[in-house]
């Protein structure tokens, strides 16, 4: 089961990520650069939202019940992912490893050198 500790260490092992409470004292935030990846409420730990290429998240939302539109965020993009222990924990860290992805490809060349020169 992908617990939040669990989500914790693994996004926290992708580069340059960082964890950050933006919004309020209760929603952890996992960035790159400033820029979000993945975000999950630490008191309910219902869902984990991950960002996604749209194509892809219209699939994933089609394939798994799981799966929904971005709760609380731009629903084109982003995905919620229940963790309701439905889903793999391997499917679920390639989901965040692809927001992840996503996310760093829309930052400048130079960050992306700066990022893989860390």
């Amino acid at each position: 089961m992908m617990t939040l500790e669990k989500l914790r260490d693994y996004c926290l092992s992708l580069k340059g990520a960082e964890e950050k409470l933006p919004f309020d004292n209760k929603t952890i935030v996992f960035s790159v650069k400033g820029k979000m990846f993945c975000a999950t409420d630490l008191e309910t730990y219902e869902l984990i939202n991950v960002k996604c290429n749209p194509e892809r998240a219209i699939l994933l939302r089609e394939q798994y019940d799981e799966v929904i539109p971005g709760y609380y965020m731009n629903k084109t993009h982003w995905n919620s992912i229940k963790t309701n222990d439905k889903i793999a924990d391997g499917l679920i860290k390639e989901w965040i490893k692809e927001s992840h992805e996503l996310v760093v490809a829309g930052l400048s060349k130079k960050i992306q050198r700066e990022l893989y020169e860390e």
